[in-house]
């Protein structure tokens, strides 16, 4: 009767562990809701803000339109971590830096498109 107690006790307490582990994978969501990949959108600007947090890194840059007026822009970047691995720090994208970035545009109106995966 011990033994059966005992399996039962660890089964338990293994299933338990595997739904911990695996709590953050099925929390993480995918980008195709937000993003519509056959709206792809190529800016040009100045950097305003970069980001480099948890759960991702964004890019704020100020884009000029044909008027001269200034319109802000927002790009999700993937996870910092992700990012650190490829060699970017926060200090990778200074203030007033001229960037080039494109990317799948959102479903809504904002000005905003990702360009992790």
């Amino acid at each position: 009767m011990k033994t059966k107690h005992l399996i039962s006790a660890f089964t338990l307490a293994a299933s338990v562990g595997v739904a911990f582990l695996m709590t953050p994978v099925l929390a993480h969501h995918a980008s195709g809701p937000f993003y519509d990949p056959d709206r792809r959108v190529e800016i040009e600007g100045t950097v305003k803000r970069f980001v480099f947090r948890n759960p991702h890194a964004f890019l704020f840059v100020d884009v000029a339109d044909a008027s001269g007026a200034l319109t802000e822009w927002q790009i999700e970047l993937g996870a910092p971590v992700s990012l650190q691995r490829t060699g970017w720090t926060p200090d990778s994208l200074p203030l007033g830096m001229v960037v080039k970035v494109s990317g799948p545009r959102v479903l809504t109106d904002r000005q905003a498109f990702v360009v992790c995966a």
